[in-house]
C-alpha cells in the first residue's frame, strides 16, 4: 500500500461483475467504471482514480482481482492460464518476495486464486481484449489449468 501506486499508472484493471458489485458496495462510484472490450476502472492522467493524493490505494481492502494478484499477471492460452511475474523495474515488491520464499508462495497462491476467479467470471471476448494488452517486463513463472466459466 505504500509503494506509491507504480503499477496503477496507466493501469486498466479488469473487474468481474462480482468485483464491480463489491467495489460499489464499498463506496466506489459506478461512474468510475468503463467498458473497453472489458469492464475496467477508469484512469486519470496521474493513474487510477482510486489513488489518494498521497499515492496510496483508497480501495486497498476491496481491490480488484488483478490488483490482489500483483505483482503477478496473466495471459490465457486455450485451457491454460499462464502466470507471469513483473520485473522489479515495474514493481518494487518483486525483490522482497523473491528474497522471502514464504512471501513469494503466499502471494503466488493469492494471485492464482484471484486470477482464476477473474478469468472464470469473464466472457471469452473480455479475456481476448485483456490478453491483447502488452506486458513486456514480465517473466513466465507457471501455467495453471483454466477453470470452466461461471457466467453466461
Amino acid at each position: 500500500m505504500r509503494c506509491g501506486g507504480h503499477c496503477c499508472i496507466d493501469a486498466h484493471p479488469p473487474v468481474s461483475r462480482s468485483c464491480s458489485e463489491r467495489l460499489v458496495v464499498a463506496g466506489v462510484s459506478p461512474d468510475m467504471f468503463e467498458y473497453s472490450g472489458y469492464k475496467r476502472l477508469k484512469v486519470k492522467e496521474n493513474g487510477l482514480c482510486i489513488l489518494s493524493e498521497q499515492g496510496t490505494c483508497r480501495i486497498h481492502a476491496v481491490k480488484p482481482e488483478t490488483c490482489r494478484a500483483g505483482p503477478f499477471t496473466f495471459d490465457v492460452q486455450g485451457d491454460v492460464i499462464v502466470i507471469y511475474l513483473k520485473y522489479e523495474s515495474i514493481c518494487p515488491l518483486v525483490k522482497l518476495i523473491k528474497e522471502t520464499p514464504e512471501a513469494y508462495r503466499q502471494q503466488y497462491d493469492l494471485a492464482v486464486k484471484s486470477i482464476t476467479h477473474l478469468v472464470s467470471n469473464l466472457t471469452q471476448e473480455e479475456i481476448d481484449a485483456i490478453c491483447c494488452i502488452d506486458e513486456p517486463e514480465t517473466e513466465k513463472v507457471s501455467e495453471v489449468p483454466r477453470l470452466k466459466q461461471t457466467i453466461s
